[in-house]
C-alpha cells in the first residue's frame, strides 16, 4: 500500500482498482496551465468549474506525475474516479 504524505499535500485514491498517488506540485500546476490554455490562477480556477473530459485528463495526469508517475495512462480511468481523485488531491492542498 503506498502512503500519502500530508505535509507535501499528496492524496492517495484508487484508480482502476490500484492506489496511486497525486500531488499538486508547481510544476504539476504549470503543466495544467499549459495543458488548459490558461494563465494564472484566477483563469485556472474559473476553467476548473466547467472541465471537459479532455480537461480532466489534462489535470489527471499532471497530479499523478506531481504524485511522482513519470507517464500516466489515464485514458480509461473511470470519469467518476477521475473527477473524484482530482478533488482529493485539491482538498489535501487546502488540509
Amino acid at each position: 500500500m503506498i502512503g500519502a504524505n500530508g505535509a507535501r499535500g499528496e492524496a492517495v485514491v484508487t484508480l482502476d482498482g490500484a492506489p496511486r498517488r497525486l500531488c499538486l506540485t508547481l510544476g504539476a500546476l504549470a503543466e495544467i496551465e499549459t495543458g488548459l490554455g490558461v494563465e494564472g490562477l484566477a483563469a485556472f480556477a474559473e476553467r476548473m468549474k466547467a472541465l471537459s473530459a479532455r480537461d480532466l485528463m489534462v489535470v489527471l495526469a499532471a497530479l499523478l506525475r506531481g504524485g511522482g508517475e513519470n507517464a500516466p495512462d489515464v485514458a480509461a480511468v473511470d470519469p467518476r474516479e477521475a473527477a473524484g481523485a482530482v478533488a482529493r488531491a485539491f482538498a489535501a492542498v487546502a488540509a
